[in-house]
């Protein structure tokens, strides 16, 4: 975060959430930045993810903070439970028991919020716009302005503005200009 792209700067096994050097945060690490969870605590544990594969994860981060309690970086945990589960479902089997489901694995507690990890800025603005609107793939030339509006409001509030190049790839996928997705913000601060 420190160096103003808010992209991934390290990584060991990106094969597990399918991202690599420079994918950008995902929706949720934007949400905690626009929702500054990080001034009222160091991590937030225990959350589903789904990676770019389409697998479910177990997700934790923890907030990397400089001096002032300003956010610096993140230390992101994802892990894949499917061997733990296949590796208990055999010790069920064995004893007679009913296997145990993903959804099952997770904890009761755990936040409903799901992180959705995304290797490019192009594919995380097209999946917040999904997000938003419900539908895959809707066309830009059937979106209403005040469809685009409150697009522009619900990504503003997850905070896909914070990554670098938001402003252009948004209004290249809603069919719009700069000039105008900054008109947008503007008029939802007022």
């Amino acid at each position: 975060l420190s160096y103003g792209n808010n992209a991934v700067v390290a990584i060991a096994n990106g094969q597990i959430s399918g991202r690599g050097l420079g994918a950008p945060l995902t929706n949720l690490a934007l949400r905690f930045l626009a929702d500054k969870e990080y001034v009222h605590q160091n991590y937030k544990i225990g959350y589903r993810g789904i990676s770019a594969h389409h697998t479910q994860l177990c997700s934790s981060t923890m907030f990397l903070k400089d001096a002032q309690g300003t956010p610096i970086g993140m230390l992101c945990i994802n892990y894949d439970p499917a061997r733990g589960i296949a590796a208990a479902n055999a010790v069920l089997s064995m004893c007679g028991l009913p296997p145990v489901t993903a959804a099952a694995a997770q904890s009761e507690s755990a936040p409903v919020a799901t992180e959705n990890f995304v290797g490019s800025l192009p594919d995380s603005v097209r999946a917040a716009i999904e997000e938003v609107t419900g539908t895959p793939g809707i066309p830009a030339s059937r979106l209403t302005m005040e469809e685009k509006i409150k697009i522009v409001d619900a990504l503003n509030q997850g905070g896909l503005f914070y990554l670098k190049g938001a402003v252009s790839e948004v209004a290249a996928q809603l069919g719009s200009s700069e000039a105008t997705i900054y008109r947008y913000l503007s008029k939802l601060k007022a």
